[in-house]
C-alpha cells in the first residue's frame, strides 16, 4: 500500500494556514484521565505506601507486602549490568561516557564580584536535594533514556537520584538496571505510573520525596507530572516527537526516508518533515519511503505517522526553508546541507541541530553526547534542553559595606516611599548616615 505525504510549497498562498494545520496537535488531557490521576495523586498523598501497593496490584499485576520489596538493591543493579551480553554493555559504558564528558562542560559554579563600595554580589549555584528519574517499563524500555536523565543529575551533584520503573506482572528489564548501575543511580523501586508520580512528589513511608521530577511517560503519568508541579519541579510536558530534515537535493534520498523514519515509529502521532528546494528530490525521497516501509519492523506505526503528520515542503532556498524551520521550532532538526555551518547562523529554534550529512538524528538518540531530552510542539522557541542547569538553583548574593548601604539605602528609600512601603523605606533609611 502505497504512502501518500502531504505536499505543501512555501509560495502558496495558503501556505501558512496549511502548516498550522499541519502542526496542530490536541495535547488536551481526556477529562476521564485527569479525574483518575486526580484520585490516584489524592491516595498515594493521604495514604502512602498503602495506595502505592493497591494500585501497582491493580495496574501491573504485582502483589507484594510492602513496597520494600519494591526496592531494588544496588547488588541486584550490579547483576544486571553483569547479565546482560558484553557488546550491550560496552555500548552502554561508551554512551555514558560520552553523555558525562558532554554535561560536565555544563556545570555552573558559584561567583561572586565586589563593586567600587566593596559590597559583594554574585550567585551561589546548589544542586538539587533530590531527584526523581522515571523510567517507562514493559514493552517500553529505554536505557538510553536512563543515561540522559541521570547523568546530568549526577554532574550537577544531586545527592540522591530515585528511579522508579514499572515492572508488569514482574518483568525486569536488565538493559534498563544495567543503565541505573552505570549511571550511578542511588535507588531504584519497581513502581510505574501515577501512583510512582505521587510517591516521588508527596513521598511515603519508604520512597522518599523528591524536589524534582524528569523523565517520559504515558499520558498518565505526563498528566501526573503537570498535576504536581508547583509541589515538586518538572523537566518539561513532551509531545510526540518530531523531526525535521532541511536538505538541499544532495543527500542519498534512502539516508533521508530513515531519517524520517527513525522519528516516525515512535508511535503515530510522531511528526516527520522535510524541506527541500528540489523538488525532484522530494519526489526521490517519497519514493524511497514507499521502498524501505516494507521493510520496517514497525511498518504499521509508520505508515500512520507519515500519513497522518508527515510532510515534504518546497520552498525557493535554503534561507526559505531555515524560515519555515524555526516557525516550527522543531525538537529534531538536520542540515543535511553542503555548509551547515553557514545555515545554522539562520536557526534560532530547535531542540537538537544535526549538522552536515553524515549526523543521523539516531546518533543524538543513544551516544553523541548533548541530551536527547528536547523541547517539542513548537516549546524550543522558550525551552532548552534538558542539562546539568536543570538540576540546579541559583541563590543571589548579596552583601553591602556600610558606604554601599548608605549610598543604595538612599536610592532604595525614594522608591520605597514612591510605592507607599514604609517600613521597607525605613528599613533602609536606618543604614543611611546622617550628615
Amino acid at each position: 500500500m502505497t504512502v501518500s505525504i502531504k505536499r505543501l510549497n512555501a509560495s502558496q498562498a495558503d501556505f501558512d494556514s496549511q502548516l498550522a494545520t499541519l502542526l496542530a496537535w490536541d495535547d488536551s488531557v481526556d477529562h476521564q484521565v485527569n479525574e483518575s490521576v486526580r484520585h490516584i495523586l489524592h491516595e498515594v498523598k493521604t495514604r502512602g505506601d498503602e495506595a502505592v501497593l493497591e494500585f501497582t496490584e491493580k495496574f501491573d499485576r504485582l502483589n507484594v507486602a510492602s513496597v520494600a520489596e519494591l526496592d531494588m538493591s544496588q547488588a541486584r543493579l550490579q547483576q544486571a549490568l553483569k547479565a546482560i551480553p558484553e557488546d550491550q554493555r560496552v555500548a552502554l559504558e561508551q554512551a555514558a561516557e560520552r553523555v558525562r564528558d558532554y554535561h560536565e562542560r555544563q556545570d555552573q559554579k558559584s561567583w561572586q564580584y565586589q563593586d567600587e563600595d566593596g559590597t559583594v554580589l554574585g550567585q551561589k549555584v546548589t544542586p538539587l536535594d533530590r531527584a526523581g528519574l522515571y523510567v517507562p517499563g514493559g514493552k517500553a524500555a529505554y536505557p538510553s533514556s536512563v543515561l540522559m536523565n541521570a547523568i546530568p543529575a549526577k554532574v550537577a551533584g544531586v545527592g540522591e537520584v530515585i528511579m522508579v520503573v514499572p515492572t508488569p506482572d514482574g518483568v525486569v528489564n536488565d538493559l534498563v538496571l544495567a543503565a541505573a548501575a552505570i549511571a550511578g543511580v542511588d535507588r531504584v523501586f519497581t513502581v510505574g505510573g501515577a501512583q510512582a508520580v505521587g510517591a516521588l512528589a508527596y513521598g511515603t513511608e519508604t520512597i522518599p520525596a523528591v524536589d524534582k521530577i524528569v523523565g517520559p511517560g504515558n499520558i498518565f503519568v505526563a498528566t501526573a507530572k503537570r498535576e504536581v508541579f508547583g509541589t515538586v519541579g518538572i523537566d518539561m510536558i513532551a509531545g510526540p516527537s518530531e523531526i525535521l530534515v532541511i536538505c538541499d537535493g544532495k543527500t542519498d534520498p534512502d539516508w533521508i526516508a530513515m531519517d524520517l523514519f527513525s522519528q516516525a515509529e515512535h508511535d503515530e502521532q510522531a511528526q516527520s518533515i522535510l524541506i527541500s528546494p528540489d523538488a525532484a528530490f522530494l519526489d526521490a525521497v517519497e519514493a524511497s519511503i514507499n521502498k524501505l516501509l516494507p521493510t520496517m519492523e514497525r511498518a504499521d506505526i509508520i505508515r500512520t505517522s507519515m500519513t497522518d503528520r508527515a510532510a515534504l515542503i518546497q520552498v525557493t532556498d535554503l534561507s526559505e526553508a531555515a524560515k519555515v524551520s524555526n516557525r516550527i521550532a522543531p525538537e529534531h532538526l538536520e542540515l543535511s546541507v553542503e555548509d551547515p555551518e553557514a545555515l545554522l547562523e539562520e536557526i534560532r529554534h530547535a531542540g537538537a541541530i544535526f549538522m552536515g550529512r553524515y549526523t543521523a538524528e539516531a546518533l543524538g538518540d543513544y551516544c553523541a553526547g548533548p541530551n536527547h531530552v528536547l523541547p517539542t510542539s513548537g516549546t524550543a522557541r522558550f525551552s532548552s534542553p534538558l542539562g546539568v542547569y536543570d538540576f540546579q538553583k541559583r541563590s543571589s548574593i548579596i552583601g553591602f559595606s556600610a558606604k554601599g548601604a548608605d549610598r543604595m539605602g538612599r536610592v532604595a528609600s525614594v522608591l520605597a516611599r514612591g510605592e507607599g512601603l514604609t517600613a521597607h523605606a525605613r528599613s533602609a533609611e536606618y543604614r543611611i548616615k546622617r550628615d
